[in-house]
């Protein structure tokens, strides 16, 4: 990751949402063919076609990735066309695919249950989500949500009160363990910070800066003991859109990480005991325009902050064969055009024409 020095005295609101398989292709195109075991080959899509996508996402920012693939029986991410699918990006709020896969882990073993509840606590209280969405940012203290309901908010609306909620439940390590299974770049996301936790190292004065300047086995400690005890209140100064430590201070993946990731899910779902799996990833419509009696199931997950900009879908048409689009726009000094995410759902649909 580059290093680059945050604005002077911005002070934002981040991680609001907007609503991989591996690649050989860091810094090039690459266009594939892959066999399916069951159903064929994805059939070859015109070259011009590819490249017209490379050049609409090469021009949303100077950090870009970009990765179609088909995902096999097995759960295998198998590149049909790629643009820098391995190289890390800053995820903003795709990180919490890894915390739900964590949590599914965590029933899957029986140390946790759909049905449980847990505690809104002021002390996991992040912001980030508006009132009206019914977010558990605005949930009264001590409030008992059942886990499957604080999943369903932290996909669906990307509650990132729900997100911490649940990360505690199941513990930093575990989500650094999933990290781990999912992802070729688990070690930029350890120690794992929740969004609280996140938007202040983001936005309190000096705060980002003792934390990169602390040695990265110490990081975890000075999460709990220098950041945790922060109030939130201190965030009031003021805001902006300018991006803050997005190359140094995030959660970071892949495409080819995040494809992994949603196939992974895709593969716990088939367990009777992980069934809500579905419900809770799944979009009729996902902001994209696919065809339903087309793309029976399409599961989607997006993030954004200032800066960033990530949008991934896993949709599986009436032949049951399942495809991932993942897309990742970043820029560390500057926020992005405001148009950015409907080019990159106009791209996402092209992708899906093209693989389906």
């Amino acid at each position: 990751m580059r290093r680059r020095s945050p604005p002077a005295l911005a002070v934002g609101v981040a991680l609001v949402l907007l609503a991989a398989c591996s690649s050989s292709s860091d810094s090039s195109s690459t266009s594939t063919t892959h066999p399916s075991a069951s159903t064929g080959t994805v059939a070859a899509a015109p070259t011009s076609a590819w490249k017209s996508i490379d050049r609409d996402v090469v021009a949303m920012g100077p950090d870009v990735s970009f990765l179609a693939a088909s995902v096999s029986p097995g759960g295998r991410c198998e590149p049909v066309h790629a643009v820098a699918a391995s190289t890390a990006r800053p995820t903003a709020s795709q990180f919490k695919l890894f915390v739900l896969g964590a949590l599914a882990e965590q029933i899957r073993s029986g140390q946790a249950s759909w049905k449980q509840t847990v505690t809104v606590a002021d002390a996991d209280r992040s912001v980030g989500n508006s009132k009206e969405s019914g977010s558990l940012q605005f949930a009264a203290t001590g409030a008992r949500v059942p886990v499957e309901e604080a999943a369903t908010k932290m996909i669906s609306i990307s509650d990132n009160t729900a997100a911490d909620i649940l990360a505690k439940l199941v513990g930093r390590a575990a989500v650094e363990r999933q990290f781990a299974r999912w992802s070729d770049h688990a070690s930029a996301n350890t120690p794992f910070p929740t969004t609280r936790e996140m938007i202040l190292l983001h936005y309190v004065a000096g705060l980002g800066d003792r934390y990169l300047a602390t040695p990265k086995a110490q990081r975890a400690a000075f999460l709990t003991s220098s950041v945790d005890p922060v109030p939130l209140a201190q965030l009031a100064s003021g805001y902006s859109a300018d991006p803050r430590f997005i190359d140094d201070i995030e959660w970071f993946a892949s495409p080819a990480d995040v494809c992994r990731a949603f196939a992974g899910l895709q593969q716990l779902d088939e367990q009777k005991a992980l069934a809500p799996l579905d419900a809770i990833l799944s979009r009729e419509d996902a902001g994209i325009g696919l065809d339903g009696s087309v793309w029976p199931t399409v599961w989607y997950k997006g993030g954004s902050e200032p800066g960033v900009l990530t949008l991934g879908w896993l949709a599986k048409n009436r032949s049951g064969r399942t495809f991932v689009v993942q897309a990742m726009v970043s820029n560390p000094d500057a926020g992005l055009s405001t148009s950015t995410i409907t080019d990159l759902v106009g791209v996402a649909e092209r992708a899906f024409r093209l693989l389906g």
